[in-house]
């Protein structure tokens, strides 16, 4: 199924979101202060890519201070706006039998979204 559904991803919209969050982290990344964000837009991207058979942990040990420092300016700079728009997408695949597995992948983007430092994607 993970084979399956990650094609029709891509087919679907995967690569395009995966080449938004792969150029919004290479943009971050060209000033030093947006390093640490770019290197999530590039978790985000690469969990986009290919959702189906991934996981998402928080790391072990405790995340600590400023990862959490981290995770309030990520909600308010934009954050927020990419979980409602995974959010919004992920209410309309629901509405049909078919897009219910695509809805929970957009469900585990949003989780992502709004908290990436101290969380990492497996398999």
């Amino acid at each position: 199924m993970s084979f399956i559904g990650n094609i029709i991803w891509l087919i679907f919209g995967g690569l395009a979101t995966f080449f938004g969050y792969l150029t919004s982290g290479f943009l971050l990344c060209c000033t030093i202060i947006g390093i640490p964000w770019g290197i999530q837009c590039f978790k985000l991207s690469f969990l986009a890519l290919l959702p189906f058979g991934k996981k998402i942990r928080i790391k072990e040990g405790s995340p600590g201070c400023l990862s959490t420092l981290m995770n309030i300016i990520w909600f308010f700079i934009g954050g927020i706006w990419i979980a409602l728009t995974h959010l919004g997408f992920g209410l309309l695949l629901a509405i049909t039998i078919i897009g219910i597995p695509f809805a929970k992948q957009h469900f585990k983007l949003m989780s992502l979204a709004l908290t990436p430092f101290g969380r990492e994607v497996y398999e």
